[in-house]
């Protein structure tokens, strides 16, 4: 029996921030196999919509012994500041379509299953701070690793003076000084960064495995429409270039918006606002080979909302899915999977 190592690798994407309506997202990805010709990737079946991740993958162990192959998952890293605006699912959970997570460490709902059966992964988090791992300070302190949220705000402002010097001294954290109305207030403000990895061991035996891994998206977004090209407006112009090179936005999105366009005391506007899901499909080119199936569906959530994406042959499918289908596909090293989505309001009246 050999014994080869597995990760999924994944990575952090967040946008510069437009203002402070503007939340960013977190991108995750895909499986790579480590140094292993034994196992290769015969299909994948990427899902991905504003409430799921969803990726179905078939692996042939083309050798005739069973491969003892070690899986990671490393999630997103998650850093901490004074303007903290980034999509954590967990915080959004249970709302707008998207199932309660019952495990308050298990950050994006991640699931996984093996072959229909579901896997118990072990969780390992880690804060670091310059690169150094304060995990266990933090822990005998009493601070939760997460460098958001109300009960890791809480532990902050119970510490002692020594303990807390000590979280400033180390960078860990910086007091905050405000006046909302009431009177100086203060708190300590989280800067280290979490991360968090998934892992287990599976047996793959000779022929094909299949093996499922879910989650909740992190949706960056704004409040607006950002991208729209204006006469004589220079800026408008590079960022509408940048949403073409990112998203592929088209001649037919910009017309669907102009009808829709809300102008008033010279100012124009749309009834849409922006979201973002970001996935890391090029790691798929680790593997040994091209991807033998691979088939992407997205799915805008509802028959209104619009979407834009690159992809090769991409065709609709059903009211709010579109669906891309390669064979023998190399992922591109030079374009994630970039999703904008533009969601219809009703209270938008271009004021």
């Amino acid at each position: 029996m050999r014994k080869f190592a597995l990760a999924l690798m994944v990575s952090c994407l967040a946008l510069p921030a437009l203002a402070n309506d503007t939340t960013a997202q977190l991108g995750a990805g895909g499986l790579v196999f480590v140094g292993n010709d034994a196992i290769q990737m015969a299909s994948e079946d990427l899902y991905v919509s504003p409430s799921e991740v969803r990726v179905t993958y078939e692996f042939n162990n083309v050798t005739d012994e069973d491969q003892t192959v070690l899986v990671a998952f490393p999630m997103p890293d998650i850093e901490g500041s004074g303007d903290f605006m980034v999509d954590v699912p967990i915080q959004t959970a249970g709302g707008e379509g998207r199932p309660a997570i019952d495990d308050p460490n298990n950050l994006f709902g991640f699931a996984t299953t093996f072959n229909g059966e579901p896997v118990d992964a072990e969780l390992h988090q880690y804060a670091f701070a310059h690169n150094i791992d304060y995990s266990d300070l933090l822990r005998g302190m009493g601070v939760p690793l997460e460098p958001f949220g109300e009960a890791t705000y809480e532990a902050l402002k119970r510490l002692d003076e020594a303990d807390a010097l000590k979280l400033v001294h180390l960078g860990m954290v910086y007091r905050s000084e405000y006046d909302a109305g009431n009177g100086m207030e203060w708190e300590y403000v989280p800067l280290w960064t979490l991360r968090s990895t998934y892992s287990w061991e599976a047996t793959f035996a000779p022929g094909i495995s299949d093996v499922v891994h879910s989650y909740q998206p992190s949706v960056g977004g704004t409040v607006a429409t950002t991208f729209m090209p204006t006469k004589g407006d220079e800026y408008s112009r590079q960022r509408y270039d940048e949403y073409v090179a990112k998203f592929c936005v088209d001649d037919n999105l910009v017309s669907t918006l102009r009808k829709k366009e809300i102008t008033r005391d010279g100012w124009t506007s749309y009834p849409f606002v922006e979201n973002w899901i970001s996935y890391i499909w090029s790691t798929g080119n680790n593997w040994s080979g091209p991807i033998g199936k691979f088939t992407l569906t997205v799915d805008k959530g509802s028959p209104d909302n619009l979407v834009s994406f690159c992809g090769e042959g991409v065709k609709k499918i059903g009211p709010t899915t579109f669906q891309m289908t390669q064979t023998d596909w190399y992922p591109p090293y030079d374009q994630e999977l970039e999703i904008l989505l533009l969601i219809p309001v009703d209270w938008f009246d271009g004021e």
